[in-house]
């Protein structure tokens, strides 16, 4: 009975080696974003930002902040993967709007920007973007 105790953990530490293994497949890339946002051209503060590797099905998460009291943010993250990530910066705001969800903005960022290793050699930055206007692609989010 010892034996096939044993066996079976050795067959489990296998399948758990493998998944590890299968996990780090691809190559370590990295990405940085910063800019300054406004509502009305008055600093906006404690507005969500949500850096993501977009995915076919569902987005990964690499980086979550909120925006300082002056409206600006610096974030960035990392993710093994066989081809080249797709950065994409979700900004989540309620600026000149008063319905119960939030407004979602999407940018997507230049793979110029995107570093092979865990830091990024380079920071995309958006600039100064007013949340105020309107923008192609904006959608509405209850679930960020």
């Amino acid at each position: 009975m010892p034996s096939t105790q044993s066996a079976l953990i050795f067959v489990a530490f296998l399948v758990s080696s493998s998944i590890c293994i299968t996990i780090e497949l691809g190559n370590l890339q990295s990405v940085a974003v910063n800019g300054t946002l406004l509502c009305n051209d008055k600093p906006a503060n404690n507005i969500k930002v949500k850096l993501y590797e977009e995915e076919a099905i569902l987005d990964v998460l690499l980086d979550e902040r909120f925006t300082s009291e002056d409206g600006t943010f610096e974030m960035s993250g990392s993710k093994s993967e066989v081809t080249t990530i797709d950065p994409k910066l979700n900004i989540y705001h309620k600026c000149n709007y008063d319905g119960i969800c939030v407004r979602k903005i999407s940018i997507m960022i230049p793979t110029d920007y995107i570093t092979n290793g865990e830091k990024p050699a380079r920071t995309y930055n958006i600039g100064q973007i007013n949340l105020a206007s309107k923008f192609s692609g904006q959608s509405t989010d209850c679930f960020n």
